[in-house]
């Protein structure tokens, strides 16, 4: 059985190794426990077992802890610094098998391992084994509901590094708008002004995977609230903003009536 109250005192006690009272360190925190909550009412609103629960409720909690030791050696997210995630699975999962620190039993070790390593990817591969597909794409959805959050109450200068007033002022790239007019997450790659930043802040909405984040979504205005952030004084941004809007709201809509 996965005991979820001993898995978050260890995790506390991992969080001790670090500055808590660098900002950065707070948001990730912040972050972790808030996509537990997030991976919980999914889980809730699937009818999903309880063992099924608990273990998406662990894997969120584990699923960042790469970016710790990130920012501690580089002060930064960026991930030109660090794949997060393939250390997070390293710590876990490496030779001192941090893995035990949080969960004594290893059944469910295949499945962390998976979930970690592939959150933050940006498509999600199949694997055909059920219960690795579900919870890799159950911490994807989760993680993406706490970054509805953390658009809307973060400052944009903090987010993007420049005002809101400047990126609204700014083009969609042309690359950027294809993909959105393909109903597809955005490449970060493939990003170039700030304004297509902020574009797939809100096309991340296409790579939702379940009808019941998707109700989540919809019930908080999640997508609208995100676009209204940004001042559009760009007659072609704007109009191309509240296209997206309406594709992305009309996508969640559509997952929920198919489910």
């Amino acid at each position: 059985m996965i005991d979820l109250a001993y898995a978050k005192k260890q995790f506390d006690a991992f969080l001790n190794e670090f500055d808590r009272e660098d900002d950065k360190i707070k948001l990730k925190i912040v972050h972790t426990y808030a996509v537990v909550d997030a991976a919980h009412e999914i889980a809730v609103r699937m009818g999903l077992k309880q063992e099924e629960l608990y273990l998406a409720e662990l894997i969120a909690l584990l699923h960042d802890i790469g970016r710790f030791e990130q920012l501690r050696q580089f002060g930064s997210f960026e991930p030109t610094t660090m794949n997060h995630a393939a250390y997070g699975v390293e710590l876990l999962f490496g030779e001192k098998m941090m893995i035990r620190r949080f969960i004594r039993e290893d059944s469910w070790d295949d499945v962390i391992r998976y979930a970690i390593a592939r959150h933050s990817d940006y498509q999600l591969e199949k694997t055909g084994d059920p219960e690795t597909d579900l919870q890799a794409a159950l911490i994807r959805d989760a993680d993406k509901l706490d970054n509805c959050r953390v658009k809307l109450e973060e400052p944009i200068e903090v987010l993007l590094g420049v005002d809101a007033e400047t990126v609204g002022a700014q083009d969609v790239s042309n690359k950027i708008w294809q993909t959105c007019l393909e109903r597809k997450s955005i490449l970060s790659a493939d990003r170039v002004t700030k304004m297509d930043y902020w574009v797939s802040y809100v096309a991340y909405f296409f790579d939702i995977n379940f009808p019941a984040t998707a109700a989540v979504i919809l019930e908080q205005d999640y997508i609208a609230r995100i676009v209204a952030r940004i001042p559009y004084s760009n007659e072609d941004t704007r109009e191309k903003m509240c296209m997206l809007r309406r594709m992305a709201e009309e996508h969640m809509e559509q997952m929920i009536r198919e489910r």
